[in-house]
């Protein structure tokens, strides 16, 4: 018999034992209510009882509908057990030396790869990767985006070694839910560590990208360390969410992930061109807007992207100028630049047109810019 069913028998058990009570103490109520003659409060006792016996209906469905989401979910084992022969290390020579990182497997359109970041294969000269069975295959570079810390390698390697995993929109996920990052920490294969998402679409600075962000980003508690990079960031049904991607320096517990949705929507070029050159570039440069700068600057607003300057020749120069405040792209409101990096790489493309709200001198325009392709990234 299942735990639902063990459960689901307990609980009308009780609830039958409980219903049974009622009904003799009621039972006891009429015969008294009868010999006083006080049909009206034999009433009031009766709908008093019905109220209990559905409080008592709501609670139990609730019950089996908790028990039914907890058997939805996988348990840390399960999911270690069902993803560790996917994640696989990745082993890097330099011209200064070796790099090391994580990586896991995935099947495009029928054709295996291995997904990992940017930063753990850029400058390498030879790439190798090593299975969960110890089995080590060599590996080249298919395709690769700085501005996203991603990056497809092919492995020659037999196709049974390939245990690929199941990637999910990251577009629902929520602040609080639980993650699992399965990786290689130090060299240390195969490790697990859990979190939770503290936050969604942060924006992230590598040195790969020069000045721009990695936008969008998923921000975790979930421990990890040097070699961990690459792996996957799985949900509570052991499906990737994102890839594990950078931790802040001297923080405690502070790492971010590629969302996954950046994989599904780059995956495709990057396998069939070698690139990605769906990142919009807006020309800009500027800061948060905060209530202490708002009182500085005299600015009616306390929220927003204040310009500090604009690149020449770039897709806002000449209509927007140092000091705009930016508040709203397309009309969605824009409080700061996390903001306004997410919705740029969420829900634009190079050669798109984009309204753009400022406050200029505390008065509200909108002005119309076409996005351009970002620049090239030379290593």
């Amino acid at each position: 018999m299942s735990l639902f069913n063990d459960h689901k028998t307990r609980y009308s058990l009780i609830t039958m034992i409980f219903i049974t009570g009622l009904l003799v103490g009621s039972l006891a109520t009429f015969f008294i209510t009868i010999n006083n003659g006080n049909t009206s409060k034999l009433h009031a006792e009766l709908a008093g009882l019905q109220a209990q016996v559905s409080e008592l209906e709501g609670l139990q469905n609730a019950t089996y509908q908790n028990i039914t989401i907890y058997q939805n979910n996988l348990s840390l084992a399960e999911i270690y057990a069902n993803v560790k022969d996917s994640v696989i290390l990745v082993y890097g020579n330099t011209s200064s030396g070796y790099v090391q990182g994580s990586g896991f497997v995935y099947s495009h359109q029928g054709k295996n790869v291995v997904i990992t970041n940017y930063h753990v294969v850029q400058s390498t000269t030879t790439l190798s990767v090593t299975f969960q069975n110890g089995n080590g295959y060599p590996a080249t570079i298919l395709g690769s985006d700085p501005y996203a810390d991603l990056a497809i390698l092919q492995v020659d390697a037999p196709k049974t070694e390939f245990k690929p995993l199941k990637i999910v929109s990251s577009s629902t996920l929520r602040v609080g839910e639980s993650v699992i990052a399965i990786g290689n920490p130090y060299g240390l294969v195969g490790s697990l560590t859990t979190g939770v998402i503290s936050a969604l679409g942060r924006t992230i600075t590598e040195d790969a990208v020069n000045h721009f962000s990695i936008a969008n980003v998923i921000q975790t508690s979930t421990p990890i360390n040097p070699g961990n990079s690459g792996g996957p960031m799985l949900n509570a049904a052991g499906e990737v969410i994102g890839v594990s991607t950078a931790i802040v320096s001297d923080s405690q517990g502070l790492s971010f992930a590629i969302p996954s949705n950046t994989i599904l929507r780059e995956i495709s070029a990057l396998i069939s061109t070698g690139t990605y050159t769906g990142h919009s570039y807006i020309g800009i440069n500027g800061n948060d807007m905060t209530y202490n700068a708002a009182q500085q600057l005299g600015s009616t607003v306390t929220y927003g992207w204040r310009i500090a300057s604009v690149v020449k020749n770039g897709p806002s120069y000449g209509k927007l100028q140092e000091g705009d405040i930016v508040i709203a792209l397309n009309g969605v409101t824009i409080k700061n630049n996390d903001d306004l990096a997410s919705y740029l790489e969420e829900k634009t493309l190079p050669g798109q047109n984009l309204n753009i709200t400022i406050m200029r001198n505390n008065e509200k325009t909108t002005i119309t810019i076409t996005l351009q392709q970002r620049p090239t990234i030379t290593t």
